[in-house]
Parts: C-alpha cells; sequence; structure tokens
C-alpha cells in the first residue's frame, strides 16, 4: 500500500481501494513497528467512536505492531458491508455489526481470531458460530455505566421540564412557557436492574424517589440501593418515569408494546438509552399521538440511522437523539482503549480480560495461539 500522506493526528483513508485502506501513518512507523514485534496482526476498525475518540487506543496497537485498517464507512455495518471490509483481517473492532452465522463463515473471515466489540451490547454477532469456529468474542463491560447513567437522567429531566421545547421556542424568536412535570418525591421505574440501571437507581438518591425495578434476576445490590422489585404490570402502572435499562434478548424483544404502553399513567414517561428492539415503535407512536402517556425519550432505534421519514420524528412529546448516551468524551477513550488492549493481549497469547465465550479457549478449533 502506498504512504501518499504523513500522519496529521486525525484518522483519514490513504489510497482506498477495495481491502485496502488504512489510517495514515508513515511509512517509517509502520516499517519500525514491524520491526518491534514478530507478531503482527491486521486489525480492522469499524467502531465510529474509536476513530472519534480513540486515538490512544490507535497507538497501542501500532505500537504493538498492529496494522491498522479503517473502514471505509463506520458502523454499524451491515452483514454484506462487513463481510467485505474483513478480508484479510485478524481481529475487528467492532460496532454493532451483523456478524451473522453467514459472515462468519465467509472465506474473507478466514483469518479472524478476534471481534472486540467497543461497549457492552454482542446481540449483533453470532456467538455461537464465533465459538464454533474458535473466534475469541471479547467486550468491554461496566465501562459505560456512568455515561449511560448520567445521559439517562438528562433526557428524564430534559422530557420532564420539556427543556427542549424551550429551546425551539427561543430559537424561533419566541417566548411562551411550557409546563412540565417535576422530579423530586415521583416513582422512578427501572427495567433491568444490571450494572447500568444500578448506575441510574444511585443517581435517583438526592431526589427522594421511589425506586421500583424489574428485572428476570433481581439481586441485593440494587435492592440495597432502595430498589424494590416488582412485577412488570406493577412498574409500569405505579411509575411516574420508566427507564429501560437491560440488554436485549430474544426473549425480551417487543417488551414495551401496545398493552404495556396502555399500563402507564397518562402523566408518565418513558426513557429508553437502551435498545430500540426493547420497544414496539408503532405502538409507541400510537401512544403519544393519542397522549397514552405524557412524553418519551429515545436514544435507541430498532433502525439505525432513524429513517427520515419515521413516525416518530413528527411526534411532538417526544424527545430524539441519535443513540449518543455514551458518547462522554473520557469514557469513550477508555472504552477504546479496552477493546485495543483485548486485541493486543490475544496476539501476544494471552486471555483478554472480559469475553462473552470463554469457553472458546477450550475448544481444539481456537485459531489464536496462547502461551
Amino acid at each position: 500500500m502506498s504512504c501518499a500522506r504523513h500522519h496529521t493526528g486525525r484518522v483519514s483513508e490513504v489510497n482506498y481501494q477495495p481491502h485496502s485502506w488504512i489510517i495514515s501513518e508513515s511509512c517509517a512507523d509502520r516499517l519500525m513497528s514491524s520491526q518491534l514485534s514478530p507478531m503482527s496482526w491486521k486489525v480492522l476498525i469499524t467502531a465510529r467512536a474509536a476513530e472519534e475518540v480513540g486515538q490512544p487506543a490507535y497507538r497501542l496497537l501500532r505500537e504493538s505492531g498492529c496494522e491498522v485498517i479503517l473502514a471505509p464507512k463506520f458502523g454499524p455495518l451491515s452483514a454484506d458491508a462487513v463481510q467485505t471490509y474483513m478480508a484479510g483481517c485478524d481481529a475487528t473492532l467492532c460496532s454493532a455489526d451483523k456478524y451473522t452465522s453467514a459472515v462468519l463463515e465467509h472465506a474473507n473471515a478466514a483469518n479472524i481470531k478476534c471481534l472486540s466489540r467497543w461497549g457492552v451490547g454482542y446481540d449483533s454477532i453470532d456467538v455461537a458460530t464465533a465459538t464454533r469456529l474458535g473466534i475469541v468474542v471479547a467486550f468491554t463491560p461496566g465501562m459505560l455505566d456512568g455515561a449511560v447513567a448520567d445521559y439517562t437522567w438528562a433526557l428524564l429531566f430534559a422530557l420532564a421540564r420539556r427543556v427542549h421545547e424551550g429551546h425551539i421556542v427561543m430559537r424561533d424568536n419566541r417566548w411562551s412557557v411550557a409546563w412540565g412535570h417535576d422530579v423530586s418525591g415521583k416513582t422512578l421505574g427501572i427495567i433491568g436492574c444490571g450494572r447500568i440501571g444500578q448506575a441510574v437507581a444511585k443517581r435517583a438518591a438526592g431526589f427522594n424517589m421511589t425506586i421500583l425495578g424489574h428485572d428476570i434476576a433481581p439481586n441485593p445490590h440494587a435492592e440495597a440501593l432502595g430498589v424494590k422489585f416488582v412485577s412488570l404490570d406493577e412498574l409500569l402502572s405505579r411509575s411516574d418515569f420508566v427507564s429501560l435499562n437491560c440488554a436485549l434478548t430474544p426473549q425480551n424483544r417487543g417488551l414495551i408494546s401496545e398493552a404495556q404502553l396502555q399500563r402507564m399513567k397518562p402523566s408518565s414517561y418513558l426513557i429508553n438509552t437502551a435498545r430500540g428492539a426493547l420497544v414496539d415503535e408503532a405502538a409507541l407512536v400510537r401512544a403519544l399521538e393519542q397522549k397514552t402517556i405524557a412524553g418519551a425519550a429515545v436514544d435507541a432505534f430498532s433502525s439505525e440511522p432513524l429513517p427520515n421519514d419515521h413516525p416518530l420524528r413528527r411526534c411532538p412529546n417526544v424527545l430524539l437523539t441519535p443513540h449518543q448516551a455514551f458518547n462522554g468524551r473520557e469514557t469513550g477513550e477508555r472504552v477504546s482503549l479496552a477493546a485495543a488492549q483485548a486485541i493486543v493481549d490475544l496476539m501476544h497469547g494471552k486471555k483478554p480480560t472480559h469475553v462473552v465465550n470463554s469457553d472458546v479457549f477450550q475448544s481444539p478449533a481456537l485459531r489464536a495461539k496462547l502461551k
């Protein structure tokens, strides 16, 4: 590959040809990297966050002897796109790309030894197929909790007090006030009381709120934070604010649909910083239009980017953001570095710290060599 430009501190593409694109760095840097380490993996990066705040992660990969490849577009990528871009690569630092069984079994994935997921969700990866083929699936649990919990509260407050509507009024050179709802002393329902749900609960402590929780596995850590576990129906009917903080599984897809929205109070709000497919979006549109609930704040959607003609964009009592709950810059740097470290560790024969499919290490099909 040609070294047409020297590194400028920003990731860019250089002389893109199919299966041949690379973040810009000098030829001397690449030669030095290859001389420093006898191991040399080609690492594809599709996670936008890693490009935008992941310079320390790029340095780690390069200084460890990796050839860092930047996808021509960022994820989440379709199955066809990721299948094309991963040709010849040993690992990916990936977004929520579609790593289906067909993608992982394709000839272009023959060298893939590690899928290192930027973030905690891995529902877009066929983990069973990856394990069978000897591919390690790494992720970064626990590192996004604070950022997502902070953002959940930012949405909750903005929605309850209609901050976003006031901003639009002022930008339009108008002056009119909007009546929202108080937050202090109300009831908060948290669906999914794992690490992020617990972080949301901690932040409720200063607002004298009753905290209800619903989880398939209630845990004492959440109870110690004041969470009272109840049925989903009870949580929905009693809560003034309902926060979705659970992972997406085949069992809870469409968890919040017509019947569940009907159980909520007309003065209540739904906040989703988890996964879009947890909510039946058509049912949510109807609930907002019919004022079944007071409003919703949505940061995750079934289809992303959200289509321009999606009816949610037209609902007056909704606050929409483009899946950015985790976008704290400092958090992004730490997550990018951790995702890169997992690749470097495996390249050097060490098990990564956080692995989804740890049983892959007992498989004779394991593609990476462990020390």
